[in-house]
Parts: C-alpha cells; structure tokens; sequence
C-alpha cells in the first residue's frame, strides 16, 4: 500500500477555509485531518461541530478526525453525524478504551487511538486487534509547527513490530512536525499516513508541497 497524506486543517486559512478544503481536494492529499482540542487535555482550542460540519458539505475525501479531548465518549455520536469517518480517540483521556473502540465502530466509522510522546506503544498490546488507526504523535499535542521529536522512528518500528505480531491490519499514522526532512524515514519506518499541517500550508504551492510527500 502507498502511503497516505493527511493535511491538517488546524494550519489552514480559516478566513478562507473553503478555498483551503478546495485545494485539498484537488491535491494528491487522501484526507483530510481534523484536530479537536478543548483547552483540558492539550492547552490549545480549536473547532467543534459547526466548523466541521461545514467542512464536510464542501470536502470530497475522508475527515480523519483526532480528538484531543477528555471524555470523548460523550460525543462519538455527534462526531459522526458532523461528518467524521476516521476519529481517533487519546489513550491517556479513555478509562474504557476497548468500549471506546467499539463504540466507534458500531457507529460506523473506523477506530483510531492516539498516544502523546511520552506513551508508550507497550499499552496497545491488549486493543490492538480492535484499532483501525494508531496515531503516534510526534509533537506535543496542542500547537501547529512544533519541532519533530526523534524517538518517533523508534516507537514506529516497535509499533509495527506489535501489529505484525497480532496480524492486525491497523494503519500507522504520525502528526507533528512532519516535513522534506523527515518523511522519507518515516515511511521506511513503517508509517502508512502522514499528518502535514504547517509545512503544507505555510509552502508557497502547497499543492505541489503534497504531491512531493505523496511521491
């Protein structure tokens, strides 16, 4: 499978926000990433549900939505309906994962876990099976444009290790600080998605910018 490009939305032109969903859908990008932060579980927020929704009325591929969030269950329904195919939940803001996952699914979208930097991949070994998506994040959550933490090629490489070791079928996807420099290694590492925020829409044809990290 070739790789998947993710451009994050949290990076976009929200003035323009519809010429920005436009020149995705134009680009080489395969979906679209979402992050919904609340100001609790990262210092940061961002857009909820009208802001999504109207993304979705104009969007012609996936929304892979990464909620940073605590208590995400209270909303798995409303992240549906707002458009979301792909929602990944944080690992550290779920008591029930595994009911997480499911709940997810029953939903009808697939079920994707997030781990902050610190975590690490050891904790997935009992849910792996039920996950759709492992998102790693290579950047602290809460901020576009942080610089890209190294342990991550380590913790990809153990990542795949463990899928392999299941036979899960599950994606690995990496956000935060993912550019020219770095993305090459990530895909030899194992990474199947790459979230891509500042280094696509701050380029000056970020177009062109997606169609050299699909290549």
């Amino acid at each position: 499978m070739s790789h998947k490009i993710a451009p994050s939305l949290l990076s976009a032109d929200f003035g323009n926000l519809q010429r920005d969903v436009e020149m995705v859908n134009h680009s080489k990008a395969d979906w679209f990433h979402i992050d919904v932060m609340d100001g609790v579980f990262v210092p940061n927020i961002s857009f909820g549900f009208p802001v999504i929704q109207s993304i979705k009325k104009h969007a012609k591929k996936p929304l892979d939505v990464h909620l940073m969030i605590v208590d995400p269950d209270r909303y798995l329904e409303e992240f549906k309906n707002a458009g979301a195919e792909i929602l990944a939940v944080h690992y550290e803001a779920c008591n029930h994962l595994h009911r997480t996952c499911q709940k997810i699914k029953s939903l009808g979208m697939k079920a994707g876990v997030s781990l902050n930097p610190h975590t690490p991949v050891s904790v997935l070994e009992d849910i792996i099976c039920e996950t759709d998506l492992i998102l790693l994040m290579s950047v602290n959550p809460g901020f576009g444009g942080q610089k890209f933490i190294e342990n991550t090629y380590s913790k990809i490489k153990a990542l795949k290790k463990l899928i392999d070791s299941k036979k899960a079928k599950t994606l690995i996807e990496i956000d935060g600080g993912v550019d020219a420099s770095n993305f090459k290694k990530l895909i030899e590492c194992g990474a199947d998605v790459l979230v891509a925020g500042n280094y696509v829409f701050k380029s000056e044809d970020p177009e062109k910018t997606i169609a050299d990290l699909k290549e």
